[in-house]
């Protein structure tokens, strides 16, 4: 993901000099189109979130780039993209197994932190690093969550909550810790997974839209907005929308890479999940704009937000 903008113009620099065919343009085209595609993907899903809520909470994961025109970090910001948003998701900021901080990225939030809420999954391969990971992203001003090996895959309630308290949180703003429990496999049943969560004290919780299958449903999310201590929170639904993935309810039997169409490229790492063309009608059909919708479902279900996964999309489609 480092210095993306500058592959993908470098790229289509290359390709526009050497090569005068159609089909290399097009793609060219279509590649340094991309971050913008991204942009407008975002910036719809949350004027038909905010349709229904106005203060319906959208938070993208990664692709902090694309807060500048263009995704490009030489040019001015992009005000309906920061409008559109509430804060950034990132991974692996100072953290990435061990101490290694990505200076780019950094540099790119410090600019962007003012204005919105940064939020920092760091992943440490030894619980001597936690207290120093969290150090480093306060100092920051970000909010951090701490993984480790063993919550690799976000499956995992951390025992103990940094910077716990018994505020109302009624806005990414107040938000002074989280929870990121996207994978429930730990938990046999909706209700001990429920039970876990409300038992917690956490500002902030990202949680799947289904258990198992099973949609999780209004009065259950709105417990959930409870912390233990009795004070208010916020609840946020996880919704990929850079890459299709074959258990979700939306996947067709019949799919398979290239079927349809937009099914472009296998993800890497995750066998049952596939990069789209995310700007494609069909598969943003999937995601907004009618009852049926992914996040017409999150709206049903309560959730006061959506965090939008696979973001960098634009980058992915086109490099390993």
């Amino acid at each position: 993901m480092k210095k993306i903008v500058f592959l993908v113009i470098g790229l289509a620099t290359i390709f526009g000099l050497t090569c005068n065919s159609s089909s290399v343009k097009q793609a060219v085209v279509i590649q340094k189109d991309a971050p913008k595609k991204m942009q407008d993907f975002v910036i719809n899903i949350s004027k038909y979130t905010r349709n229904f809520d106005n203060n319906f909470i959208i938070i993208p994961q990664n692709g902090e780039e694309l807060a500048y025109t263009n995704g490009d970090i030489s040019k001015s910001f992009n005000e309906n993209y920061l409008k559109a948003i509430d804060g950034f998701g990132i991974e692996e900021l100072f953290y990435n197994e061990t101490f290694k901080p990505n200076e780019y990225r950094i540099g790119i939030l410090q600019k962007i932190k003012d204005q919105k809420t940064v939020l920092v999954s760091e992943f440490v391969n030894d619980t001597t690093f936690i207290k120093d990971a969290q150090n480093k992203n306060e100092n920051e001003g970000f909010v951090s969550f701490i993984r480790t090996k063993e919550n690799y895959h976000y499956s995992i309630i951390p025992e103990k909550i940094h910077n716990e308290n018994s505020n109302n949180i009624s806005s990414l703003r107040e938000v002074k810790n989280f929870l990121y429990l996207i994978n429930n496999s730990n938990f046999y049943s909706k209700s001990k997974f429920l039970e876990a969560i409300s038992n917690t004290n956490y500002d902030l919780i990202f949680i799947d839209l289904y258990h198992n299958g099973v949609l999780f449903k209004k009065e259950e999310i709105d417990k959930l907005k409870q912390k233990k201590n009795g004070a208010k929170r916020l609840v946020v639904c996880y919704m990929n929308i850079g890459a299709a993935e074959k258990y979700r309810n939306y996947w067709k039997r019949d799919w398979t890479l290239g079927n349809p169409s937009w099914l472009k490229k296998k993800y890497d790492g995750y066998e049952n999940e596939f990069w789209v063309e995310y700007w494609n009608k069909d598969w943003q059909k999937i995601i907004y704009g009618n009852d049926d919708s992914y996040a017409k479902k999150i709206i049903v279900a309560g959730f006061d937000g959506v965090y939008l996964d696979n973001i960098e999309a634009y980058y992915f489609l086109y490099n390993d």
